[in-house]
């Protein structure tokens, strides 16, 4: 397999070979399925003319073999209309069953206390039965018995229950008609009834002819036009009169086993067929399509369906496709073969020319090509690969020489990337030596100006305001040096390392920072509400936390009216939210996206090092919260800095 791919990648004539094919196969393909599918709407059409007369001639057979039945009846019904008597009526029904073989049964059953010698109820009743069941004795005689029924309710009974209410005689649907202490059919059947009056127009009874259904399926199904071809019959409320399955006779209807939203066709099949139209339909029935053909049958609320599975159909027509199908694959390997034939002597010249383009493929640029006096397009082509052989070859070194300065130029430019990084790590090592060394001194002046502070008392006032001054001003340098610190790459390593197990209560660090903002700015009252109780606590890192929330508080007292600064706490589900709100100018909208920007300042004369909200957000990333402005507030700013609970 792999050298065939191998010898089809390899070869051209192969290619255009199987490229013609393929753009003949689409015409090909799609003429063959223009003729396949206009044969199948033939085969189709077809069937269907051969089913529609199939089943145009069982209906017919059908309503002879009903209309037999109803002769039987009305020519019998005047008879025992003038001899109504109880020794009669036994008779008369076993003579409409003995010289009708279509019939089934006959009963003939009297009005409630026609006979009141017999009590309510009387009813002479004779069946066919098979052959294998008959028994030579008085009632049975020819297959068939006759007996005066038992007393049971029989005016219930549809066959007579109907006769009587519409007065007329009339087809019973078919049902199953067993009474227990009774002679019964054997099976489901159907029956004419028709009600009996004596020349008053009194109701004497009713006679009742039964159609044996195994017989009428017999005669149904003795020719079938398609393979896995059937008939089915439908009553008036769509109950199967005749199916296959014969345990959905009388039990079971077209609606009852099929669902609306699964198969909607064999429901408007349904309607189709109980509303006494005809026609012809495709129904999936069990899985598989089905040609349909159904029309009432005469004479009754009946209806009568030739169903025609379309494997049967077309099974003839699929034999065909899997004769054709070999030899249309022969006849395109046929075609593919004169195609390689005919491009390949076309395309023989363009071998050598192939040879000669891997000589320059192996960077064999000396090697000239022989040119051609040929005129076509082959000619040409190997005439101006030779030129540009010869192009090729004078600019190689050019090439090289490019490549070679190119080298050096790469290499001058490594070295100076080197000096650049090592500018870098020591402008990094400088920043650390600085902070480490002006920390020292910083924290010393700061202790000196406490202690002047303390000694000159409250008659110094000179001296408390320089004291004060060095204590503000040297609190501004540590401040700023911790800012150049945190912003170093030692410092975020520091911060990526710590600990975030320190239990810290929300509200005394609150008033912590508040106090330390007061120190610096006495003269600024920061407003301290909070939601939380004075217990809860959060894990985290408190040094990371102060800082962040020092300097919210300083930029608002900075940046503000000095007059509504204010730290509110509350908190969600699964974070405390300290919210730092001033009243004061805030910031731009058109700022706002660089205000997180490390040394990034509103203008280069402002205080600062464009640090503090830059630290504020990473110490907050590294807490495992957030920091964001709240862009609904105008009056001025309000930061909430978010820690998981």
């Amino acid at each position: 397999m792999k050298n065939l791919i191998r010898h089809i990648r390899q070869s051209l004539s192969l290619k255009l070979s199987i490229g013609i094919l393929l753009l003949a196969m689409p015409i090909f393909v799609i003429t063959l399925g223009v003729l396949f599918k206009y044969s199948r709407n033939l085969v189709r059409q077809e069937a269907v003319k051969r089913a529609t007369s199939t089943l145009n001639t069982t209906s017919l057979r059908v309503a002879g073999y009903m209309k037999t039945i109803e002769d039987a009846t009305n020519s019998n019904a005047w008879i025992i209309e003038q001899n109504f008597r109880p020794d009669t009526l036994l008779h008369f029904s076993r003579l409409i069953v003995m010289l009708n073989n279509n019939v089934g049964g006959c009963s003939i059953t009297a009005a409630p206390d026609a006979f009141p010698e017999h009590g309510r109820y009387f009813s002479a009743y004779s069946v066919r039965l098979p052959k294998q069941t008959a028994q030579a004795d008085s009632l049975r005689e020819d297959s068939i018995a006759t007996v005066l029924e038992a007393e049971y309710d029989y005016f219930s009974k549809p066959w007579y229950s109907m006769a009587v209410e519409r007065g007329e005689s009339c087809w019973i649907d078919p049902f199953d008609d067993y009474t227990e202490g009774t002679l019964s059919a054997p099976g489901v059947i159907a029956s004419y009834s028709r009600p009996l009056r004596n020349a008053r127009g009194s109701l004497l009874g009713v006679l009742s002819v039964d159609l044996s259904l195994s017989r009428l399926s017999a005669i149904i199904t003795a020719k079938e036009p398609f393979p896995k071809a059937y008939f089915i019959m439908l009553g008036s409320e769509g109950q199967y009169l005749l199916h296959p399955d014969s345990s959905r006779l009388g039990k079971e209807s077209i609606f009852s086993i099929a669902d609306a939203s699964n198969h909607p066709d064999v429901i408007a099949l349904g309607h189709e067929m109980t509303t006494g139209k005809q026609g012809s339909m495709t129904v999936t029935v069990d899985g598989e399509p089905c040609l349909v053909c159904y029309q009432p049958v005469p004479g009754s609320t009946w209806s009568l369906a030739l169903v025609c599975p379309h494997s049967g159909i077309l099974k003839n027509y699929r034999q065909l496709t899997f004769f054709i199908l070999p030899f249309v694959v022969i006849g395109l390997l046929l075609v593919l073969m004169l195609c390689r034939r005919i491009v390949a002597r076309f395309l023989r010249p363009l071998g050598s020319l192939y040879r000669q383009c891997r000589r320059i493929a192996q960077g064999r640029f000396d090697e000239h090509f022989p040119r051609t006096i040929r005129t076509d397009s082959v000619g040409r082509l190997q005439n101006s690969f030779a030129a540009m052989q010869d192009a090729i070859d004078r600019h190689v070194g050019d090439i090289r020489h490019v490549n070679d300065q190119t080298m050096q130029r790469n290499q001058e430019l490594q070295q100076a990337r080197q000096l650049a990084l090592d500018g870098i790590r020591q402008k990094t090592i400088f920043m650390q030596n600085m902070t480490h060394q002006i920390r020292t001194p910083l924290n010393i002046i700061m202790g000196f100006a406490h202690v002047l502070g303390d000694n000159f008392g409250t008659t110094q006032d000179e001296v408390r305001k320089i004291t004060s001054m060095m204590s503000y001003n040297a609190m501004l340098l540590k401040r700023m040096v911790l800012m150049l610190y945190d912003s170093s790459d030692t410092g975020l390593n520091e911060e990526q390392k710590c600990l975030k197990n320190e239990q810290v209560l929300c509200n005394e660090l609150a008033r912590e920072c508040i106090d330390v903002t007061h120190g610096r700015f006495p003269d600024v009252r920061v407003a301290f509400t909070t939601d939380l109780p004075d217990d809860l606590h959060v894990l985290t890192n408190r040094t990371y936390l102060s800082r962040s929330l020092l300097e919210l508080l300083y930029n608002a007292v900075k940046f503000s009216d000095r007059q509504h600064v204010s730290l509110l706490l509350t908190k969600t589900d699964a974070r405390v939210l300290f919210i730092i709100q001033d009243v004061g100018p805030g910031i731009a909208r058109d700022e706002q996206k660089q205000m997180y920007v490390p040394f990034s300042k509103r203008d280069d004369l402002s205080e600062g090092l464009g640090l503090g909200l830059p630290l504020a957000k990473r110490h907050a990333d590294t807490l495992g919260g957030d920091l964001s402005l709240d862009a609904d507030y105008r009056q001025g700013c309000r930061f909430i800095f978010e820690v998981p609970l």
